[in-house]
């Protein structure tokens, strides 16, 4: 991905939770070596990835302890941070209009 929108929401969760710091840092430095063009893409990195409508895709961070929402804009190769939190909290918001 040539642009990851926004790193900030990633490194600010991981400085309230240090657990999950060095697993969010991989993904980042990995999404932004991908070149994804769709979702199948992904599930080759990532195979316990879960695809949704609109471009979003959920990453299990951590043994699946937290949960990562990310939109993406394949074309122009474009991957926005939505929603970043613990698997209780996920249960409690729309992943798909977060």
């Amino acid at each position: 991905m040539k642009r990851i929108i926004a790193k900030k929401t990633l490194r600010e969760y991981w400085e309230k939770h240090s657990e999950c710091e060095q697993y969010l840092k991989t993904w980042y430095e990995t999404a932004k070596s991908s070149n994804w063009r769709n979702p199948n893409e992904i599930k080759q990195t990532y195979a316990n990835a879960s695809i949704l409508k609109d471009n979003r895709v959920v990453f299990n961070i951590k043994g699946n302890s937290f949960r990562l929402i990310v939109k993406f804009n394949y074309e122009r190769q474009w991957a926005f941070i939505r929603f970043i939190g613990t698997h209780t909290e996920y249960d409690k918001i729309n992943a798909e209009t977060v």
